[in-house]
């Protein structure tokens, strides 16, 4: 067997596990390496292996890797039957699964069981503990039986790990999740050009399917509550001047990025704003898109540019997102951010662009905004040089 074969063999094993690993949590090192001691006393320290005894998880990590295994093994058999496997006996067994695991650890609640959300806030409290394989299967059985609540919980407390999203993204997209595809895009380290090209193209194609999306819907109402929420925090008089003048300048970013954008274009919002994503893994997407997605695109990123040209004050407000919770702020693109993705479109398509007609229109439109910008930016270099110098010869003349 090859290297390459080796590699993907472990691969594709690492993403469908199909038995319980010997250590499906993340164990506690203040319990195990106190304990730990040289073997042979005599053995050099710098030694690349150096034997050691006294190994020995805690009884509670003990306790909770049964927990989890039992649990692994019980809704992995369940799962090869889905026929006779209800929604409801499923999130029993979650629910019990992560009561155990929660009375081993004593954490409070403070929700009722009767509760319909009580499963939801159990992983929020202890889905910690399940394990990447655990809560992988976890994920499996919320799509099959559609309780996407628990998928967005999964998602948004980081309990989905990279290997995951391979799957679990064209999954997203053929249920018309939008809300989820955001979350994804927002929480994910590590998405792929398959998961990348699959987001683009499902935001890009403005089909009557994608315009009927309600998740899509939700997400384009939420932009509207916290730019709303911006105005009432930035006509409040009982702020003080500073916190005042900042929660203005959040008004007009989030103003700026919610005006004449479609709910499909907000989506993508999370996509120009996140710092996971790698510009080669991007660039590859992006050189993947049809036509028509390209066009709008590029269009969209006109759009920004056109934006940021109309309203230069609109300028990245992190403390509004801490001071406000206006978390929006956190995933409006930068200029930088447009030009950047702006960037790789032209350095992947230039030719293909250039030839065609049918972008000729967008790209001597966006030109325009470019020189204009370029031209400010200049302006403003100008400036800021001038205070330098005149800041270094106050500087000299009072020495």
């Amino acid at each position: 067997m090859t290297l390459l074969e080796l590699i993907t063999k472990a691969t594709v094993s690492a993403q469908t596990p199909t038995t319980p690993p010997d250590y499906p949590v993340v164990l506690d090192p203040d319990s195990i390496f106190p304990n730990l001691n040289l073997e042979d006393s005599e053995l050099c320290a710098s030694n690349l292996a150096v034997p050691v005894t006294g190994w020995k998880i805690s009884q509670l990590d003990a306790e909770i890797i049964d927990l989890c295994k039992h649990f692994f093994t019980k809704l992995q058999g369940k799962l090869k039957n889905p026929t006779t496997f209800a929604k409801e006996e499923f999130l029993e067994i979650l629910k019990s699964f992560l009561e155990n695991v929660n009375e081993k650890l004593g954490l409070s609640i403070r929700v009722a069981s009767s509760n319909s959300g009580y499963t939801k806030v159990l992983v929020e409290k202890v889905g910690f503990c399940m394990g990447k394989d655990v809560a992988a299967l976890v994920l499996e059985a919320c799509i099959v039986f559609e309780i996407w609540e628990l998928v967005e919980t999964l998602i948004s407390y980081g309990l989905v790990v990279n290997s995951c999203y391979p799957s679990l993204v064209p999954k997203l997209v053929a249920s018309e999740r939008s809300d989820l595809l955001c979350h994804c895009i927002k929480q994910a380290s590590d998405l792929g050009s398959s998961e990348l090209l699959a987001i683009l193209k499902y935001f890009l194609s403005f089909s009557k399917k994608a315009a009927s999306d309600n998740t899509m819907l939700n997400v384009r109402n939420e932009w509207e509550k916290q730019a709303l929420f911006a105005m009432e925090k930035a006509t409040d008089k009982t702020l003080s001047v500073e916190n005042s003048i900042l929660a203005k300048e959040a008004a007009v970013l989030l103003m700026v990025a919610y005006d004449n954008f479609s709910s499909q274009e907000l989506c993508l919002h999370y996509l120009l704003a996140s710092v996971n994503i790698d510009d080669v893994v991007l660039s590859s997407a992006f050189s993947k898109l049809n036509g028509k997605e390209m066009k709008s695109l590029i269009r969209y990123l006109g759009k920004w540019l056109k934006k940021y040209e109309r309203f230069p004050q609109a300028v990245p407000c992190q403390k509004a997102s801490t001071l406000f919770g206006l978390k929006a702020c956190d995933w409006v693109p930068k200029l930088e951010d447009v030009a950047r993705c702006l960037g790789l479109v032209l350095d992947g398509n230039f030719s293909a662009l250039v030839l065609h007609p049918g972008f000729h229109e967008e790209l001597i439109s966006i030109e325009s905004v470019v020189c204009s910008l370029a031209l400010d930016s200049r302006l403003f270099c100008s400036v800021a040089n001038v205070i330098e110098n005149f800041e270094k010869s106050k500087l000299v003349q009072g020495s």
